[in-house]
C-alpha cells in the first residue's frame, strides 16, 4: 500500500515536471513570436513618424526655394531697401509656422530678416551649400535655446548667377507638439549622435554612449540601462521615468533626406504577457486533463449527487428568470406608455407652437379679413344705388367685384383653418410650391407691417416632397417670422426665399439681420437671442422645427450667410425617388 502511494506521487511529480518543461518551451517561442510582430508594428510606427516628421519638414524646404523666385527678394539683392522684403518674410513666416525667414549674402551676410530680434543658428555651412548651388540644410540651437531646423536654397538672377541664399528655419518644438507622448517612444538623432527630436521631453539633448548602445545625459548623469540581444532583435532595460518602457525593443531607420536616425523603443511587456499568458494555457490545460484522469472514478460517485444539486439550481433559476421575464414585461409596458406620453406630448408641443405663431400674426390677419368686408359693404351699397337708378351694368361690376373679396377672405380663411388643425397623417406627398405659397400668405401682413422687402421667384410647377402640409407650413411660417423678427432694427430689410431643386429639395431663407450668434446651438430648445419679456422669445419654434422636418427625413440648418444676415436651409426628399425606391 505504501509502494502504490510512493508510485501515485511519482507520477504526479514527473507529470508535474513535464508540465513546466512544457509551458516553458511555448513560453520562448510565444516571446520571439511575439517580439517578431511587435518588431513589424513598431518598424510601421516609426516609418510612419519619420514620413511624417520628413514631410512637415520638406514644406521648409520648398517654401525656400519658392521665395528665392520672389520679386522682392531680387529687388533687395539689386541694392533696394530690404524693409519690402522683410514684410514679406514676416507675412509668409505668420503665414506658414516658420521660424524665420533671412536673405543672406552669398559670404553669409544678413540683407534681410523677417524677425530681427531673432538670433538664427549657425547658418554659415547651409548657406556655404546654397552658394554651390545646392540645398543646404541643417539643425541647430538658437542663442534662447530653441531647436531649430533650416533649409538654404540659392537665389539665381537674370543669368543664372548665385547672387545670394533664402534661409527657411523651423522651431521643432511646434513641429514635435502633434505627437508628443504618442506610442511608441520615437527619437531622432543627428549627425553628432545627439537627441534633437522626440515625443519624449526627458530624453532631448540626450547623447549616445560612447561605451556601446543606449543614450545618457548631456550633462553626464549615471542612468540605469543594460541591453542585451534576442536573436535579431534589440532590447534595452531602462529606468528612464515613467513615461519611457523598463524593457523596450530597439528599432532604427536611417533618414539620410535629413541627416538624422529614427529610433524607436517599443516596450516589450505585451510580449512577456502574452507569452506567460500563452505558456499558462498550456500549463492548465495539461494540469486540467491530468487533474480530470484523476477525478474520473471520482465523478461516478459523485454523478447522482451533482444532477440532484443542478436541478435544484435549474428549478431555482427559471424561478428567477420567469420573475425577471415579468418585470422586463412590466418595465417594456411602462415604456411604451411613457413613448405614447412623450409623442402625445411632442404632438401638443407642435400645436401650441402653431397657436402661438397664429397669435402672433392676429393683428395682421384681421386687417387682412377687415379691409375686404369694408369693400364689400361699400360696393354692396354702391349697388343697391346703382340698381335703384338702373344702371344694371355698374352693379353687376360691383358684385363681381364682391365675388372676388368673398374669394380672397376665404382662402385666407382656409389657410388659417389648415396651419391650426393638428396633423397626425403620416408622411404624404406634398406640393412645397403651394405649401410654400400659403405661409407667406399668412405672414404677409407681418412682412408688409415690418417693411420688409420680399423677395420670391416662385416656380411655375408643383414640385411634390415627403412631409405633412401642415406641419411643413408651420416649418415656414416659423422661419418667415424669425427673419422678420430678426430684422426689426435693421434699416435695411429684406427676405429673400428660393426652392433649389437637386439630388433633394432645398428651400432657403435668407434675411439682412444681424446674424446668428451660435449657429451650432440654434436648434437647441429654449435657446433665444431675444430680448426677456418680449413675446416670442420662449426659443422653442426653431426647435419644433427641427423635429418636423427630421420627422419627414429631411434637414433644417441654420449659419451666417457670407456678406450678413441668416441663411436658414430646409432639404427635403423628393417624393418621386423614393416612390421608386419603395417600387
Amino acid at each position: 500500500m505504501g509502494g502504490g502511494v510512493l508510485r501515485r506521487i511519482s507520477v504526479v511529480l514527473g507529470f508535474v515536471l513535464v508540465v513546466a518543461a512544457a509551458a516553458a518551451g511555448v513560453w520562448r517561442y510565444g516571446y520571439f513570436q511575439a517580439l517578431d510582430q511587435m518588431a513589424r508594428q513598431g518598424e510601421a510606427d516609426l516609418a510612419l513618424a519619420s514620413d511624417r516628421l520628413t514631410g512637415q519638414l520638406q514644406r521648409y524646404r520648398e517654401l525656400a526655394v519658392l521665395v528665392a523666385d520672389h520679386p522682392q527678394v531680387q529687388a533687395a539683392l539689386a541694392g533696394g531697401s530690404g524693409s519690402g522684403a522683410e514684410h514679406l518674410f514676416l507675412d509668409i513666416a505668420d503665414k506658414t509656422a516658420a521660424q524665420d525667414i533671412l536673405l543672406t549674402t552669398p559670404n553669409g551676410g544678413i540683407l534681410a530678416q523677417a524677425r530681427s530680434g531673432v538670433a538664427p543658428i549657425d547658418i554659415g555651412p547651409l548657406v556655404s551649400r546654397a552658394a554651390q548651388g545646392a540645398l543646404g540644410w541643417g539643425n541647430g540651437r538658437t542663442g534662447q535655446g530653441t531647436r531649430i531646423f533650416a533649409f538654404a536654397a540659392p537665389v539665381f538672377d537674370a543669368r543664372s548667377e548665385i547672387r545670394g541664399a533664402i534661409v527657411v528655419t523651423a522651431d521643432l518644438a511646434g513641429i514635435e507638439w502633434d505627437w508628443v507622448g504618442s506610442n511608441p517612444a520615437v527619437f531622432f538623432t543627428d549627425a553628432t549622435d545627439r537627441v534633437f527630436i522626440t515625443n519624449r521631453s526627458e530624453i532631448v539633448f540626450w547623447q549616445r554612449r560612447e561605451d556601446g548602445p543606449g543614450l545618457a545625459p548631456a550633462d553626464g548623469t549615471r542612468v540605469p540601462f543594460d541591453s542585451y540581444r534576442l536573436g535579431r532583435h534589440e532590447v534595452w532595460q531602462m529606468g528612464w521615468g515613467p513615461y519611457l518602457p523598463q524593457n523596450a525593443l530597439h528599432l532604427v531607420r536611417p533618414l539620410p533626406v535629413i541627416g538624422m536616425t529614427g529610433e524607436a523603443l517599443v516596450d516589450v511587456a505585451p510580449a512577456r504577457r502574452l507569452a506567460t499568458l500563452q505558456a499558462a494555457a498550456v500549463a492548465g490545460l495539461c494540469l486540467a486533463f491530468g487533474a480530470l484522469l484523476f477525478l474520473a472514478t471520482e465523478r461516478r460517485r459523485t454523478l447522482a449527487q451533482a444532477n440532484a444539486q443542478l436541478e435544484a439550481r435549474v428549478a431555482e433559476r427559471t424561478a428567477a428568470l420567469s420573475d425577471t421575464n415579468a418585470r422586463l414585461t412590466r418595465e417594456a409596458e411602462e415604456r411604451e406608455e411613457a413613448q405614447r406620453a412623450l409623442a402625445q406630448a411632442q404632438a401638443d408641443l407642435v400645436q401650441a407652437g402653431k397657436l402661438s405663431a397664429l397669435g402672433q400674426m392676429s393683428a395682421g390677419l384681421s386687417h387682412e379679413l377687415n379691409q375686404p368686408l369694408m369693400a364689400i359693404q361699400s360696393y354692396a351699397e354702391n349697388g343697391v344705388q346703382f340698381l335703384g337708378r338702373g344702371k344694371t351694368d355698374r352693379a353687376g361690376d360691383n358684385l363681381s367685384r364682391i365675388s372676388d373679396l368673398a374669394r380672397r377672405m376665404g382662402r385666407i380663411i382656409k389657410n388659417l383653418r389648415a396651419f391650426a388643425r393638428q396633423e397626425s397623417e403620416p408622411v404624404v406627398r406634398v406640393d412645397v410650391v403651394a405649401v410654400l405659397a400659403s405661409a407667406i400668405e399668412l405672414t404677409m401682413p407681418r412682412i408688409r407691417q415690418a417693411e420688409v422687402a420680399l423677395y420670391y421667384d416662385a416656380p411655375g410647377t408643383p414640385i411634390f416632397v415627403r412631409g405633412g402640409e401642415v406641419r411643413l407650413g408651420q416649418v415656414f411660417v416659423n422661419l418667415i417670422s424669425n427673419a422678420v423678427d430678426a430684422m426689426a432694427a435693421q434699416d435695411t430689410r429684406h427676405l429673400s426665399i428660393a426652392i433649389r431643386a437637386g439630388t433633394g429639395i432645398t428651400v432657403t431663407f435668407r434675411d439682412s439681420g444681424p446674424g446668428i450668434d451660435s449657429p451650432d446651438k440654434v436648434f437647441d430648445p429654449f435657446y433665444s437671442t431675444k430680448d426677456v419679456g418680449e413675446t416670442e422669445g420662449m426659443g422653442l419654434g426653431l426647435s419644433i422645427s427641427y423635429g418636423i422636418v427630421q420627422s419627414f427625413g429631411g434637414e433644417i440648418k441654420g449659419r451666417n450667410a457670407n456678406d450678413g444676415g441668416a441663411l436658414f436651409s430646409v432639404e427635403l426628399q423628393r417624393w418621386d425617388s423614393m416612390a421608386e425606391a419603395a417600387e
